[in-house]
């Protein structure tokens, strides 16, 4: 099949629909290496590059990039920079992304300042913007990246704390006890707690909140992505990034989009606003997808319009650092540490406990962190989560003994204190199924638990739950703290009697 592709090209026989079969042809390794051997020097290839087709010469740029072909390199910049053809011209550089271009580096930089500065009319902008994105990813490969170090603010700044869930109060009461200069101001948010200080530092050790954003206020509010890359420029993010960093180089950042969009149509808004955005800071704002150390966040209102975050990966986050293995059904360890914090006042100090289905041991080690306990008991039908974990805790310094076995097969020669456990979440099981494991949950715990002992978990079987405890009488709830009303999880606190 390749001779044949061969001969026909030498022959310019059907040249744009052998082209493409050839291309298809070469992603199998070994009739990529019977190619190469073919074609000596290249030079049928090279002058390929020279055809009236703009189809042509798009598609064999594509194969002399994907033969990873070093000496095409001076053809394939000559061949960019001589096409008229706008749908072409993008097809080079990503034929280019796979040589070494540092000999046309300044080239390139010159062109893309040409291309930021320019205006393109309707019917080129979709052209034009593909060649920013293409010259982009070339420079960002070319280009050294320098790293940013975070120094911290000298004036307070707006914070938002992203907890997920509804229970602020518990990060709200965690920031309570900070020293009054640290916190400054705080109040419930949409999406978490809202502060305004200049003490990073003190925010990135608190457990219970997901994520640390800087909100990104505008001038005035945008629907179309390209106006709302000019109004995020406006803002000053430019001036803030300075501010908090050592280093005044340019930044590389990702767009993250969080709407009730099809993926095609997210993916052209954060396209889009990415090109405009690199426009309009004359690239001192890169869009990287893989080396970034920002994210802009876009969400989208009720209104149609967007309110922007920012979230810097240079600020250290540390508080969970042991959190090393997770395994599909692991809870967030911020959502683990705020479930403690509400059972705080039901936890016994240096007590026994016990995670019937601990996963990679998240729930036990933030319990032992919010109060030590003397034994710890992790146990897990599935190894690989029991391997995990093991790791997790020798990292977090925490003693557990993790057990690689069924909960509802486990003894134990001593009573437990208290059962913790993120219930495990229906999936693929029916409800009979579901309701079957709770039932042998009730009865097993109360084989394990001493009396005046507690069961902490967290569930979103509410029916379930409170089923069996009308049908086990020697439990009592004697708490339940609701999380989230739209995915009914809650929090059970339930004791056994005495």
């Amino acid at each position: 099949m390749i001779e044949k592709y061969y001969e026909a090209l030498q022959k310019r026989e059907n040249l744009r629909e052998n082209l493409v079969g050839l291309r298809a042809q070469i992603k199998d390794e070994a009739a990529k290496e019977q190619f190469v051997s073919m074609i000596g020097d290249g030079g049928l290839l090279l002058e390929l590059l020279e055809e009236e087709d703009p189809k042509v010469r798009k598609n064999v740029a594509m194969i002399l990039g994907e033969l990873e072909w070093m000496g095409a390199a001076d053809a394939l910049v000559t061949a960019y920079e001589r096409e008229q053809t706008l749908f072409v011209k993008s097809t080079y550089l990503k034929a280019l992304a796979y040589l070494d271009i540092t000999a046309y580096q300044e080239r390139f930089k010159t062109r893309m300042e040409e291309l930021l500065s320019y205006t393109p009319a309707a019917e080129e902008k979709k052209h034009i913007d593909e060649e920013v994105r293409a010259l982009s990813r070339l420079l960002e490969k070319a280009e050294e990246s320098t790293g940013h170090t975070f120094t911290g603010f000298k004036n307070p700044h707006e914070m938002l704390l992203l907890t997920g869930h509804a229970r602020t109060d518990v990060t709200l009461k965690e920031i309570g006890v900070l020293p009054a200069d640290i916190r400054r101001k705080t109040a419930k948010h949409p999406l978490g707690v809202a502060v305004y200080t200049k003490d990073v530092r003190a925010m990135a050790n608190l457990r219970t909140y997901r994520e640390l954003l800087f909100p990104i206020r505008l001038k005035q509010e945008a629907e179309q992505a390209e106006v709302l890359a000019d109004e995020v420029w406006q803002s000053g993010i430019g001036d803030f990034l300075k501010e908090c960093h050592k280093q005044g180089t340019p930044f590389r950042f990702r767009v993250e989009i969080r709407a009730d969009m099809e993926n095609d149509k997210r993916a052209s808004f954060a396209k889009k606003f990415a090109i405009q955005l690199e426009r309009v800071s004359a690239r001192w704002l890169i869009n990287s997808t893989g080396d970034y150390e920002t994210e802009i966040r876009l969400i989208k209102k009720k209104d149609g319009s967007f309110a922007p975050f920012l979230k810097l990966y240079t600020i250290p986050m540390r508080r969970f650092s042991y959190r090393k293995n997770v395994v599909a059904a692991s809870i967030h360890p911020s959502l683990a540490a705020m479930l403690v914090s509400l059972a705080k006042p039901y936890l016994k100090e240096n007590a026994q406990i016990l995670d019937p289905f601990c996963g990679v041991g998240t729930m036990l080690i933030e319990r032992d962190i919010a109060q030590p306990a003397r034994e710890k008991y992790g146990i897990d039908i599935f190894g690989p989560a029991i391997e995990g974990a093991r790791e997790n805790a020798s990292l977090a310094g925490e003693k557990i003994n993790f057990i690689h076995r069924d909960y509802f097969d486990f003894k134990h020669d001593y009573l437990f204190d208290e059962i913790i456990t993120n219930m495990p979440v229906r999936g693929r099981q029916s409800r009979g199924e579901m309701d079957a494991l709770y039932a042998s949950f009730f009865e097993k715990s109360k084989e394990i638990l001493t009396p005046g002992g507690v069961m902490i978990f967290y569930s979103n079987e509410e029916g379930m739950v409170k089923k069996h405890l009308r049908l086990h009488s020697e439990y009592r709830l004697i708490q339940e703290f609701v999380i989230s009303e739209k995915r009914h999880f809650s929090l059970y606190i339930v004791g056994i009697k005495g």
